[in-house]
């Protein structure tokens, strides 16, 4: 292997760790928004657009030249609606089966990425597929519920669609050929883009308004306005910014499969957050189902190669 290689393989795995944690600060932002009465739909939608709008920034700023093809950006209009209907329908999995189990469902995505890319004629190594049947199991560890569960089929299929469109997104962006040639910050922006049309298309459909929550006037009380903003700055910058670049650098470099494994650090990270930050308990089965899959990845990292 050469260094250029080695270096490569080590920004994919850091990029990589750094989306899967980024992602997994979501409670830390959407818990106190919720709290103060933001709807799902507004949030989803603010979370989109300030980030396009801060990214965007950035950009102009840095004279980033955003002039892409168009079967290019008709490919990252696909992009951002897939990623962000990852996202829609794990929200709506929620209304039916307890997080826990979606969580669990969604963790099917690596195991879909790894099938999808056979297809490809990329075949994983065995050391790959250990991961991906070490860290399913410990995320399904994760998520076994304290009590009684009761599960609807509307859930399942919700989960499993969420699991399917994020494969997809994964897939689409290591083995596109048109898309080589676009920064990851750009994708990241028109991703973005195409994604809060998406959540701006489908509040509309829901009905309700969109601001409610966010100005003087519609905020519960107890709650404060300038929280509420900082929290859904923050809601668009860490897990939003930060984990789409991540992730567009860390499929580039190390490949779909690897990538959608290391993603197991958003699990982890959200419940590390719930323990110390909203006082959650921390179980036994929480505690190995995080030494199972940090120990895949580990694994992983120390015996793959791309």
């Amino acid at each position: 292997m050469t260094g250029t290689d080695k270096k490569t393989r080590i920004i994919g795995y850091a990029a990589g760790i750094i989306c899967g944690i980024s992602y997994g600060t979501n409670p830390l932002f959407a818990k106190h928004l919720l709290s103060a009465g933001v709807s799902v739909d507004t949030m989803l939608f603010f979370r989109y657009l300030l980030a396009v709008l801060i990214l965007g920034t950035w950009l102009v700023l840095r004279r980033q030249n955003l002039k892409v093809k168009p079967n290019q950006l008709e490919l990252m209009a696909v992009l951002g609606v897939l990623f962000a209907a990852s996202s829609l329908l794990l929200f709506s999995a929620y209304k039916f089966i307890p997080a826990g189990l979606a969580t669990t469902l969604i963790f099917l995505y690596p195991i879909f990425t790894a099938l999808v890319m056979v297809l490809f004629k990329v075949y994983p190594t065995w050391q790959n597929w250990v991961a991906i049947a070490v860290t399913f199991i410990g995320v399904m560890i994760l998520s076994i519920p304290s009590g009684g569960v009761t599960l609807k089929w509307q859930g399942i299929v919700l989960s499993v669609a969420s699991a399917l469109a994020y494969t997809i997104y994964l897939v689409t962006v290591n083995r596109s050929r048109r898309l080589r040639s676009v920064p990851s910050n750009v994708l990241t922006f028109y991703a973005l883009l195409f994604g809060s049309l998406l959540f701006l298309i489908h509040h509309i459909s829901q009905g309700g308004s969109m601001l409610y929550g966010l100005l003087p006037g519609s905020v519960q009380e107890g709650a404060s306005l300038g929280k509420i903003w900082l929290n859904l700055i923050g809601l668009s910058i860490i897990p939003t910014i930060v984990s789409l670049l991540t992730i567009a650098i860390a499929t580039r470099a190390i490949g779909p499969v690897k990538t959608s494994v290391l993603g197991v650090f958003e699990p982890i990270t959200a419940i590390l957050i719930g323990t110390f930050c909203f006082n959650e308990p921390m179980t036994l089965n929480i505690l190995i189902g995080i030494i199972l899959t940090v120990s895949a990845v580990v694994f992983m990292i120390a015996n793959g190669k791309n």
